[in-house]
């Protein structure tokens, strides 16, 4: 009777004991329920499982945000400083960047690239030309000095022949950048030969990379005794590889009003194309040798005929191209 009262206070004893079992390690390694758990735990009954929050079954269009101040959220969208930002000189107390007790005296003052002056020299043509009428020697060169927006260009062209200036045309420019790769030039231009009247104009225009990498030149040109003038020039490098390049160029002059002395027509007076290929031993040395048909049209052809000229004429040259 003793045996079987004390197994049976065993048993009650172990029955009100179940639910403080030590927990176990994966019981451990949860996160503690929370303050109102613990609450609704109290009442005896068992709790449910935490469900995941479905937010695409909240309905948004019901909620109020008007109600809620952003004012104070920097949104970066604002392109500008606000009122209240420190002023980037208010603490130098008059100080530059050449003045002050810390300032060096042999320092000179701070300059971005388009603040400093250049300068450039392109013998772009100087060749031996050869016809079946004789040889002489033609030269295309410019020279520039100045900044990344403004420069002084001065330009010369023309031909050489018996020791002689044939024909020569001389430009002085000033240049001005309007886009990165374009730019509008104004200035003079004075034109010279042996056995001519010379002519002087003012010149304005473009100059520039059009797309596709074509060099472009278009200026229009304003003389005496109402002439009028206009020159198109336009050239291409072709790199056949880093050091043979192969130039294909064409140019053309129009006049507004004729003028004999000088054999000269109205309209289109004269055209050059043709192409050159050159070998760059560097970017500052390149000899090359082409052919180039020169034509006349119109009265030009027809002056040039009256005094025992060809209208047409194809050249073969050999020459340099130069820079510094």
């Amino acid at each position: 009777m003793l045996t079987l009262a004390s197994a049976s206070m065993s048993a009650a004893l172990a029955q009100a004991h179940e639910g403080h079992a030590a927990p176990t390690a994966s019981s451990a390694s949860q996160p503690a329920m929370t303050t109102m758990d613990s609450m609704d735990s109290m009442d005896g009954s068992t709790a449910s499982p935490a469900m995941p929050m479905d937010h695409g079954a909240m309905n948004h269009a019901g909620m109020n945000h008007g109600g809620m101040d952003m004012g104070g959220m920097d949104m970066g969208s604002s392109s500008t400083a606000p009122a209240d930002a420190r002023d980037p000189h208010g603490y130098s107390n008059g100080y530059t960047l050449n003045t002050g007790p810390y300032a060096q005296k042999d320092t000179s003052a701070l300059m971005m690239s388009d603040m400093h002056s250049f300068g450039s020299f392109l013998m772009d043509r100087l060749e031996r030309v050869h016809t079946r009428n004789g040889n002489s020697v033609a030269y295309d060169t410019q020279g520039w000095i100045g900044n990344s927006y403004d420069k002084f260009y001065l330009k010369a062209e023309g031909d050489i022949e018996q020791g002689r200036v044939g024909d020569a045309r001389t430009e002085l420019l000033w240049s001005h950048a309007i886009t990165p790769y374009w730019d509008t030039q104004l200035g003079l231009r004075v034109d010279v030969g042996s056995n001519r009247p010379g002519r002087n104009w003012l010149a304005f225009g473009v100059q520039g990379l059009a797309p596709y990498w074509f060099e472009v030149e278009a200026t229009g040109y304003v003389g005496e005794q109402g002439r009028t003038a206009l020159r198109l020039a336009a050239e291409y490098e072709v790199l056949l590889t880093q050091r043979w390049v192969l130039q294909p160029r064409v140019e053309a002059n129009l006049y507004g009003k004729e003028d004999p002395e000088l054999g000269i027509g109205r309209g289109l007076s004269s055209a050059a194309y043709g192409v050159r290929l050159r070998y760059e031993f560097s970017r500052q040395f390149a000899p090359y040798v082409g052919i180039e048909r020169n034509q006349s049209f119109g009265s030009t052809a027809s002056f040039v005929r009256g005094a025992g000229g060809n209208a047409g004429e194809t050249r073969l040259v050999a020459g340099v191209r130069v820079l510094f």
